[in-house]
């Protein structure tokens, strides 16, 4: 009897260990995944930012659904400054703009990152991604 308690202890033990290590792949998959998405989102919010030019700064926050592909969306903002760099060789103002792009992944259930009703659940991750580019024409 002891033999079969003993035994029994530890194919649970080898189960939980079996689950807690399958969870854990499954989160690293799923944060490569996020990240992969934030940084999506970033190169898409610089192609938004610097294809029009000194022509608009930096709109409201956009939400991208990549959840086809990835399974999660993207809020992407952006926010603009302008400086003034001196002067060019003609002796006119040359001032550059400065973009600071935040990406957010996550994988929650609400329509933007990050998702503070989904953060305590299972299997939930959310990534976030800054970057800074400068437009000086």
């Amino acid at each position: 009897m002891i033999v079969l308690v003993l035994l029994a202890t530890l194919a649970a033990a080898i189960v939980r260990l079996n689950w807690t290590q399958q969870m854990g792949s499954a989160q690293d998959i799923g944060a490569s995944r996020a990240a992969q998405a934030a940084q999506a989102g970033v190169q898409w919010g610089l192609y938004q930012a610097l294809k029009s030019g000194w022509k608009t700064s930096c709109g409201a926050a956009q939400t991208l659904d990549l959840r086809a592909d990835t399974g999660f969306r993207v809020t992407v903002s952006c926010a603009s400054t302008d400086y003034s760099e001196g002067e060019s060789v003609s002796g006119t103002p040359q001032t550059i703009r400065l973009y600071t792009l935040t990406a957010v992944a996550c994988n929650g259930a609400a329509n933007t990152c990050p998702d503070a009703g989904s953060v305590a659940g299972p299997g939930y991750v959310e990534r976030r991604q800054e970057v800074q580019a400068v437009d000086a024409r």
